[in-house]
């Protein structure tokens, strides 16, 4: 099992697991334990670097979830992957991030950029995203005079905090599609070598998002739906890598694997 950060040649690539019935993309389909498990197990014989597995939606406005509720959902999938694959808890909360640590994750990806601390005491990784306000009220606070300056200036932000805590492993995340807009998130895969300058791995998830699906979108048609974002997923996940992205968050896991390698020799 790895507990710490994987040093590839390739760009690492972190599978996601939504535990949930309300996520944007795959809601329900892993909402019992059994199948939870059973993606996750999955993923890992594709050959994630991590899975990444949440109990409550992020999707613009979700409501919170209580925090026994969240606690029932992903304790039981963490122990249960841990022993096979690196874990990191996608929550906002202390109490689910302490506990899945305590049942093996090594990485704690924190969306609030709150949870510091608690990585900070228990001696595992830390991703901190960007976002403003929560996902009830987000896409209400996508306004900047400059998003990637402002979005850097918050993470640069976050690091000196974590590094004064003594994380040694700290990620930073963009928060695509968290108060963004579809030209914030564009400007943002721009320039992601501003983020990378913050010294820290970058890490990006725009696997199946919304702002995705106009620019999949065939000629006069609609926006295409989350299920026919594949293809725009593999190649905003192929910019990023090849913008220094060191770890995309995906749901395709042996697609994007393939797109890393082809990355990582180039």
């Amino acid at each position: 099992m790895a507990t710490g950060t994987l040093a590839l040649m390739r760009p690492l690539v972190m599978g996601v697991l939504n535990v949930t019935p309300d996520s944007f993309s795959d809601g329900g389909e892993w909402f019992e334990a059994d199948a939870a498990v059973a993606r996750g197990l999955e993923m890992a014989e594709e050959g994630a670097d991590v899975v990444d597995v949440g109990g409550e939606s992020s999707r613009p406005g979700a409501d919170p979830v209580p925090q026994e509720e969240e606690l029932r959902r992903v304790v039981p999938v963490v122990a249960a992957l841990a022993p096979r694959v690196r874990v990191s808890i996608d929550t906002v909360k202390p109490a689910v991030a302490r506990a899945a640590v305590e049942a093996g994750a090594t990485l704690i990806n924190d969306i609030s950029g709150t949870l510091a601390s608690v990585a900070a005491q228990a001696g595992v990784g830390w991703v901190a995203m960007h976002m403003r306000g929560d996902p009830k009220t987000m896409q209400s606070l996508a306004a900047y005079d400059d998003v990637v300056g402002e979005v850097c200036a918050r993470l640069a932000e976050l690091v000196a905090g974590a590094e004064a805590a003594g994380i040694e492993e700290v990620w930073v995340d963009p928060g695509l599609g968290f108060a963004k807009t579809a030209a914030h998130n564009l400007a943002l895969l721009a320039s992601l070598d501003r983020l990378a300058a913050l010294g820290r791995p970058v890490l990006v998830g725009a696997s199946r998002k919304s702002f995705l699906g106009p620019l999949s979108a065939r000629a006069g048609e609609d926006p295409a739906p989350v299920d026919d974002r594949a293809e725009a997923s593999l190649a905003a996940a192929v910019w990023a890598m090849d913008r220094g992205a060191a770890m995309v968050r995906v749901h395709d896991v042996a697609a994007t694997l393939q797109a890393a390698a082809l990355v990582g020799e180039g």
